[in-house]
């Protein structure tokens, strides 16, 4: 794992003061590799990059940016597990025991095609020397990060955004993105908060050559449904390969632990990985004590009892958030995906004093669904159906007879469904998914809509609802299309920067490309059975799991007492931060009104935390922007 960065003029002019700029960028993100550092420029000065390393594979060697006999360089940031299995097919003599250089080799095999025979998580970049191209990758699912900014010929890319403004002439607010943030607390098709950096997404690859920039998708997930096996054949399949996935991510040179929620899926990702890794286990887990609710630590503990592996809990608590909170928003580069940020970060700081590496259970619930939503839409079909008579016709894979029992799942998200039926009932499937997940109303008085342009997220939000590959898809199948499209990615962000900004490598076994490719030809029917969420999962992996585990109702995510601190204890810092001079004069957020909303906060309400994540951020780097970009003057 480590932090990359380089620097291309794609007319071949010598690039001012290039290693300078990559001396800076490798100390701005030098938190994602701590191990050590390297900078590669080329004879004519037109291209560089910067390498900084987080050790896990191959201790000793493969060093970065690393170079080849055909004159190619690579900067990469990731790990390709089955890089053992590659080398043996690849064959011929390799001068290190690491992923680094069988990636390069894979290149020179197979081109630009070579990303589809990596299993992993991964961002790069790779100088052609032959065809003078800069070719760069990111992995399927968006796990490792790569952002770039293109300026008159110059294109730039980093593992974090923060690392290219100092190349920036100026830094200013994308008010495409800030409306994307503001009604998903994400950004969607490649922008970001940032005007002019944009994310290469998730299974797509950049080329540069003869002065242009194409970008290519290499994968897409497809729903082929198998209605032609039975749940037991489900069962036994899905249980091989999720062990089996678990098996790739643990390959280390370094020992191995795993964030433990007492949710489902870092439970069986914990219990394989201390089966499968001869015990050598640490499991760490977070909990708020203050206030009743928010510990989960017990359910932890239980499997931990079970298998026998160490446990370390750590108490968070509103000291840990006050002294943190601004470190939280400078590693994350832009606001994403809600207060779970700042558990991460807290939980990932615990976690590096033990070990380097740490796996999770990201992305179960938006391959399995289980989000409390999916179960919120569906009642709502089951209700027109009922009504329209069209119940029993084939078109539902819940009836209401059966998804009534687990409607008490939805207990704590009264005010969800109060909002979600106040207006629009019954109407297409993507006006109310999109009206599900909008949050924008919300914060309606609290932002200067008519600053912010036309852009219509609606419609941008349609196409990736509606997209070609989920025509024969289930509504059930089309919310997972969505979400794990865009919010992944956006939690994957906080994943990624929270372990990095402490020197550890993050892994999720979940998102392995043939688990999910195997999952999306599963029916909706076995995912979301009688409304029971993730009820394949479930049963296919049950065993492993304690059955309190298993049988939870009430799992909420890592939920941490936002609403309380700010209207307790915390209420005096976020006072400060909002009635600040720079913050009463942004130009599209009205924080007068924001500091009216605070009392006005539901439990697990995200505005006030959406809101005060923009003016941290926006104190950051938009205040600060000059400061960045006089750092290339002051590196030495």
């Amino acid at each position: 794992m480590c932090g990359i960065a380089g620097i291309f003029d794609m007319h071949f002019r010598p690039v001012s003061s290039i290693e300078r700029k990559l001396e800076v960028m490798n100390h701005i993100q030098q938190h994602r590799g701590p191990d050590g550092e390297g900078i590669w420029i080329n004879d004519s000065h037109t291209v560089g990059f910067a390498h900084c390393r987080l050790k896990i594979i191959d201790l000793h060697t493969s060093h970065q940016p690393m170079g080849d006999e055909a004159g190619n360089w690579v900067c990469y940031n990731g790990e390709i597990y089955n890089y053992a299995e590659l080398r043996q097919e690849i064959g011929g003599n390799y001068r290190t025991t690491g992923d680094t250089e069988v990636l390069l080799k894979a290149y020179q095999k197979w081109g630009r095609d070579c990303v589809n025979h990596f299993k992993g998580m991964f961002s790069f970049a790779i100088w052609d020397e032959r065809e003078q191209m800069l070719f760069c990758a990111r992995d399927r699912f968006g796990i490792k990060p790569f952002y770039y900014y293109s300026n008159d010929g110059t294109f730039a890319f980093a593992s974090e955004i923060k690392t290219l403004l100092p190349l920036m002439s100026e830094a200013r607010i994308n008010t495409e993105g800030l409306m994307d943030y503001l009604t998903f607390q994400f950004c969607l098709d490649g922008k970001t908060l940032y005007n002019n950096v944009f994310e290469c997404l998730p299974a797509h690859t950049i080329t540069i050559k003869e002065g242009r920039i194409s970008s290519q998708r290499y994968w897409q997930l497809n729903y082929n449904l198998d209605w032609d096996h039975s749940e037991k054949y489900f069962n036994e399949k899905l249980e091989h390969m999720i062990t089996d996935s678990v098996r790739y991510h643990i390959r280390s040179d370094v020992p191995i632990g795993g964030y433990v929620s007492g949710g489902i899926d870092s439970s069986i990702v914990s219990a394989l990985a201390f089966e499968q890794n001869n015990g050598d286990y640490i499991g760490f887990t977070g909990k708020f004590t203050e206030y009743a609710g928010y510990d989960e630590s017990a359910y932890a503990r239980e499997l931990a009892e079970k298998y026998g592996f160490e446990l370390l809990e750590m108490d968070i608590t509103i000291d840990d958030f006050l002294a943190n909170i601004d470190k939280v928003l400078y590693y994350l580069d832009q606001p994403a995906a809600g207060p779970g940020s700042f558990c991460q970060y807290m939980l990932s700081s615990f976690a590096a004093k033990h070990r380097k590496v740490v796996l999770g259970g990201q992305g179960g619930d938006e391959v399995f669904g289980g989000y409390a939503r999916y179960l919120v839409a569906y009642f709502e079909q089951c209700i027109k159906g009922a009504i329209d008579g069209t119940m029993h016709s084939g078109s539902f894979i819940v009836t209401y007879e059966s998804i009534i029992p687990n409607l008490v799942n939805l207990r704590n998200y009264k005010p969800m469904i109060k909002s979600f039926w106040k207006e629009g009932l019954f109407d297409e499937l993507d006006k109310r998914y999109f009206r599900l997940v909008n949050r924008a109303p919300d914060v309606q008085d609290c932002v200067h809509w008519d600053r912010l342009g036309s852009y219509d997220q609606y419609e941008v939000f349609s196409q990736i609802f509606n997209a070609p590959n989920t025509a024969n898809a289930s509504y059930f199948d089309k919310m997972l299309h969505f979400d794990f499209n865009t919010s992944l990615p956006a939690l994957l962000q906080v994943e990624d920067r929270m372990s990095m900004a402490h020197g550890i490598e993050s892994r999720v076994p979940f998102l392995d490309h043939e688990l999910i490719e195997y999952v999306a030809t599963i029916p909706s029917s076995f995912k979301l059975k009688d409304g029971n969420a993730k009820y394949i999962l479930k049963k296919s992996m049950g065993h492993y799991l304690p059955a309190s585990i298993t049988n939870r109702t009430d799992k909420m995510g890592f939920p941490m007492p936002f609403v309380e601190w700010v209207k307790g204890s915390a209420k005096e810092f976020l006072m400060d931060v909002l009635s600040s001079k720079s913050a009463l004069e942004r130009e599209y957020i009205n924080n007068r009104r924001a500091l009216e909303k605070i009392n006005d906060e539901s439990t697990f309400g995200r505005n006030i935390w959406g809101l005060l994540s923009l003016e941290l951020w926006q104190r950051q780097f938009f205040d600060k922007a000059a400061e960045y970009r006089a750092m290339v003057d002051c590196v030495r």
